[in-house]
């Protein structure tokens, strides 16, 4: 008789199917998901609190290895784990931030390539802080918005602001390229801040014209951290998300995008944030989202 591990709405709901495990126990894997369910530093719709579970749920559609069409297997004996919650307080950035960054930690000690479920933009800068000794860190981010605003509405540490903390704190952190900028407003000082700092800013616009050519902006030969914003994609693929924008990244754009990353890097850790799966009752934002997550990490591995 086969057993629940067979259905995807069956047995009970860990990344991938994974062995659930604490992020500082006793195990060793490839891959680890830890999840992040925090979102008080929206500006807008909450919801990407829930992101994490949801995205647990929609991975048991898509539980490697996997044989495609052409009868080439991938994922075949790289190992997961997930590594549960980082247990958060409901109202105190400074203590969940911590928490993030520890249990960022224990997991990256733990695996080749941690997989980080958010949870709003903000919780990208905690997470950074967990690779301070990452020597020369690249990040790739796809997004709409820059996230590089010093401060709104009188707070250094909403989502606006993830990578201009990390940037302050992280002196090896030392390029950041992102992909699929696009909307009515932007922070005039945060996009004068990003290229004084010499920072690679693709608008959507550039994908959509020369897709090629953004890939050939993309970094090579370095140590990369991909944080993947789902409001990157186009709300007609991706709705929920708190901030969406129009005329966003296509799914095969943005796997692409990771794709190509992915080839030319060691790509040390991905985030996926700003998912609010309550902001889409058909479920198949999540989908969509768990299968880029485990379509990069076949990218990933069959470039190691």
């Amino acid at each position: 008789m086969s057993g629940p591990a067979h259905l995807p709405y069956g047995g009970i709901p860990t990344f991938a199917r994974a062995p659930l495990v604490q992020p500082d126990g006793d195990w060793q894997a490839d891959v680890a998901a830890l999840g992040v369910p925090f979102d008080i530093a929206l500006g807008f719709r909450p919801g990407a609190r829930f992101a994490p579970r949801a995205l647990r749920e929609a991975s048991l559609r898509s539980v490697p290895p996997f044989t495609g069409l052409d009868g080439k297997t991938r994922l075949q004996g790289v190992t997961f784990a997930d590594a549960g919650d980082v247990i958060l307080p409901s109202l105190e950035p400074q203590l969940a931030h911590d928490r993030i960054t520890e249990a960022a930690r224990q997991v990256r000690g733990r695996c080749r390539v941690p997989v980080f479920l958010g949870g709003d933009h903000s919780v990208s800068y905690p997470l950074l802080r967990a690779f301070a000794d990452v020597p020369d860190l690249h990040v790739v981010q796809l997004d709409a918005h820059l996230d590089f605003t010093d401060t709104r509405n009188d707070t250094k540490w909403s989502n606006s602001s993830p990578f201009r903390r990390a940037c302050e704190a992280l002196p090896n952190l030392v390029h950041i390229t992102t992909v699929g900028l696009r909307g009515l407003r932007f922070d005039p000082e945060a996009v004068a801040a990003a290229r004084a700092r010499g920072h690679t800013i693709i608008p959507m616009d550039d994908v959509t014209a020369d897709l090629a050519g953004v890939l050939a902006q993309l970094p090579r030969g370095q140590n990369v951290y991909f944080s993947v914003d789902v409001d990157g994609f186009d709300p007609a693929v991706i709705p929920g998300t708190s901030s969406p924008e129009p005329d966003g990244l296509t799914y095969a754009q943005g796997m692409k995008i990771l794709a190509a990353a992915a080839a030319n890097n060691t790509v040390v850790g991905l985030d996926l944030v700003e998912l609010a799966p309550n902001l889409d009752p058909t479920g198949r934002s999540e989908l969509l989202m768990a299968r880029l997550v485990m379509e990069t990490l076949c990218e990933v591995f069959d470039h190691v």
